[in-house]
């Protein structure tokens, strides 16, 4: 069984396109990244589901075509419209050390993660990420309190994906603003 922890958020199917059972869907990752996945997640009536790509063609700078195994009419791709499309978290770290491609972790990818300053102190674990504003935000549990944190690559300074900690270099002052 598949769990959220395990997953990254990637995208979200789109519409059917065409009526052989190809799918819109808009995607966080390049092509090249989708199509080096061992499969895509979606949440069909509340199980994750996976489902493995047979093609996936660009159609403009965030959208592609899917092809899936499966998938064979207008009326089977029609169930996953709007469904939320997930990666998981082993295949990123995989490609990511393979390819290095840094800059292509979705930030949802960083759930988990303990967040650390330059100087050493714990800020916390990061428990989501808000990025449905241009300037995304961490959100971190420190000690029961949420802080809200700019997930900026200008502040971090290191991301140790094996410990699971980013060490960043917070302004001063940063972290008494939400308390």
């Amino acid at each position: 069984m598949i769990l959220r922890e395990e997953l990254i958020e990637i995208g979200c199917f789109n519409k059917p396109h065409g009526v052989a059972g190809e799918l819109s869907a808009t995607v966080d990752v390049d092509a090249d990244v989708l199509r080096e996945l061992s499969c895509i997640v979606s949440d069909v009536d509340g199980i994750f589901v996976p489902f493995f790509i047979n093609s996936c063609r660009t159609k403009t700078s965030q959208t592609v075509l899917l092809t899936i195994d499966g998938i064979g009419s207008d009326t089977e791709a029609a169930r996953l419209v709007n469904h939320n499309i997930y990666a998981l978290k082993r295949d990123f770290s995989q490609l990511m050390e393979e390819e290095e491609m840094d800059d292509e972790y979705p930030l949802d990818f960083f759930i988990g993660f303990q967040l650390i300053t330059k100087d050493g102190t714990k800020v916390g674990e990061i428990i989501d990420v808000d990025d449905q504003t241009e300037n995304a935000i961490f959100i971190v549990d420190n000690d029961g309190s949420e802080v809200l944190v700019p997930a900026s690559d200008d502040l971090i300074d290191d991301i140790n994906v094996d410990s699971k900690v980013i060490i960043a270099d917070l302004p001063a002052g940063l972290l008494e603003l939400n308390t």
